[in-house]
C-alpha cells in the first residue's frame, strides 16, 4: 500500500502520480486527491495501481449512479461531476496537442455538450452462458448487467428483452456478442460474434420478442435528413448531439466544390450538398456506400459518390476543392493523406477527430503547409467516458 497525490488526469481515463521518479497510473481519481493505492502491474517504465481509498476527495467527486461502475469497462468518469468532466477533457485535449504535436491550441476551445445520460443509441453486448453485458475494465471477463444508464430507453428495453430471451431454451448458446442500434422507435440487432451461423428463426423470434425490431435496415433522422443505416454501416452514437456535430463541422462553409472524406452513410454529405454546387463523398466500405447512394437519391441532393480508400482517391484528384471535411477513423488521416491535402491546398479543411493524439499527429503537416487553426471545438459525444471528439477548422493563410 502507498499514499499518493494525484497530479492530473490523462487521456485514457486514469490519473497519474509518481513513485521514485516512475509514473503511476490510477483509475477513478481526480486531480489533487490524496489516495491509498496498491500495485497492480508493472509495464515497462510505468506502474499501474488499484485505488483502495480516497483520503482527501476533490470537490468535484460525486457518487457514481451506476452499480456496475468500477467493474464495467464502459465508463471511466462517473465519479466526476459533469461540469468537471468537460473541463478535464478540454485540459487533456490541450495538453495532448502540446505534447504530441507541439501545437499550442487556441485560447478558447469551445465545448458543445448535451444530456450526459441515456445518450447512446448503439450498444455492443458480450454474451457468456446465460449472462449479457460489457467486459470488465482491462479484462476479458464479462460484467453482467441488467441496465445501462448511458444507453437510451429503447436500448435498455431491448436489453431487458434479450435477458428474458436468454432464459428460453431457444436461445442460441453459441452467440458471443450482439450489437443493438436504435432510433428509439425501431431496433436493429446484429450478431457480431458467433461460433456458427445464426438461423433465420432466431431473427423471427426477435421480431416477436423485441419491441420495434426491424431486420437489417433502420432509418435515422438527423440534421434535417433521413439516413438509411444498414447493419454493417457506422453512424454516430450520441442521439442528442448529432445535429450539433454536423452544424459545427460544416459551419459557414459554402462554395463550388466540397469533399466529404470517410463519408459513411452521408451524414455530412447531405448537409454539404445544401451549401455547395458539387459534393463528392468518398467512402471505402461497401455497406456504407450502398446506404450513402440510397440516402443521396432519397434526399434528391446532388452528391457524387466514390467508393475508394481516401488515400487512393486523393492521389489523382484535380483540381483542388474549395472545402474538405474529413471524419477519419481512430487512426486519423495518416501521413499520406495529410501530405496530399497539403499539396492540393483547399481553402479550408475541417477534421472531425475521435482521438486527440492522432489529431495532434495529423495537424503539424497541415500547419507547416500554410494552414492555421481557426477554431477548435470539443463535442462531448461520450459523457462518463474519457473519449474526446474534436472538430478542428483550418483555413489556408
Amino acid at each position: 500500500m502507498a499514499e499518493l497525490t494525484i497530479e492530473k488526469l490523462v487521456y485514457g481515463g486514469e490519473g497519474i502520480s509518481r513513485v521514485d521518479g516512475r509514473v503511476v497510473f490510477i483509475p477513478f481519481v481526480l486531480a489533487g486527491e490524496r489516495v491509498v493505492v496498491e500495485p497492480a502491474a508493472d509495464r515497462g517504465g510505468a506502474l499501474r495501481a488499484k485505488l483502495k481509498e480516497v483520503l482527501a476527495p476533490a470537490a468535484a467527486r460525486v457518487p457514481p449512479p451506476c452499480e456496475y461502475f468500477g467493474r464495467c469497462g464502459g465508463c471511466h468518469y462517473q465519479h466526476i461531476s459533469y461540469e468537471q468532466q468537460l473541463e478535464t477533457k478540454r485540459s487533456i485535449l490541450r495538453e495532448t496537442l502540446r505534447r504530441v504535436g507541439k501545437i499550442e491550441a487556441p485560447d478558447d476551445i469551445a465545448v458543445v455538450s448535451g444530456e450526459p445520460w441515456e445518450y447512446r443509441n448503439r450498444g455492443q453486448f458480450h454474451v457468456a452462458g446465460s449472462a449479457i453485458g460489457y467486459l470488465e475494465r482491462q479484462s476479458h471477463k464479462l460484467c453482467a448487467i441488467t441496465h445501462c444508464p448511458i444507453s437510451s430507453p429503447r436500448l435498455n428495453e431491448t436489453l431487458t428483452a434479450l435477458i428474458r430471451m436468454m432464459r428460453d431454451p431457444r436461445w442460441p448458446r453459441f452467440v458471443r456478442s450482439i450489437e443493438v442500434f436504435t432510433n428509439e422507435a425501431e431496433v436493429q440487432l446484429n450478431v457480431l460474434d458467433s461460433e456458427r451461423p445464426v438461423a433465420k428463426r432466431f431473427f423471427d423470434w426477435c421480431a416477436e420478442a423485441i419491441p420495434g425490431f426491424t431486420a437489417g435496415l433502420l432509418d435515422y433522422s438527423a440534421a434535417g435528413s433521413l439516413f438509411r443505416v444498414s447493419s454493417g454501416s457506422f453512424f454516430q452514437v450520441n442521439r442528442f448531439l448529432i445535429d450539433d456535430l454536423v452544424r459545427t463541422a460544416v459551419g459557414d462553409a459554402a462554395g463550388d466544390r466540397a469533399l466529404d472524406l470517410y463519408a459513411g452513410v452521408g451524414l455530412f454529405s447531405a448537409a454539404l450538398a445544401k451549401k455547395f454546387s458539387q459534393v463528392t463523398a468518398v467512402e471505402s466500405g461497401a455497406s456504407a456506400v450502398r446506404d450513402l447512394r440510397f440516402n443521396a437519391e432519397r434526399t434528391g441532393l446532388s452528391v457524387e459518390i466514390a467508393q475508394s480508400a481516401t488515400e487512393d482517391f486523393l492521389r489523382d484528384l484535380q483540381p483542388s476543392p474549395d472545402f474538405v471535411l474529413a471524419d477519419p477513423p481512430r487512426t486519423g488521416l495518416g501521413s499520406a493523406v495529410v501530405a496530399r491535402l497539403a499539396e492540393l491546398k483547399p481553402k479550408a479543411i475541417t477534421i472531425v477527430a475521435c482521438d486527440p493524439a492522432t489529431l495532434a499527429r495529423d495537424l503539424p503537416g497541415l500547419l507547416t503547409a500554410g494552414y492555421s487553426i481557426d477554431r477548435l471545438t470539443m463535442i462531448d459525444l461520450f459523457p462518463q467516458t474519457f473519449h474526446i471528439e474534436t472538430v478542428a477548422q483550418l483555413s489556408l493563410r
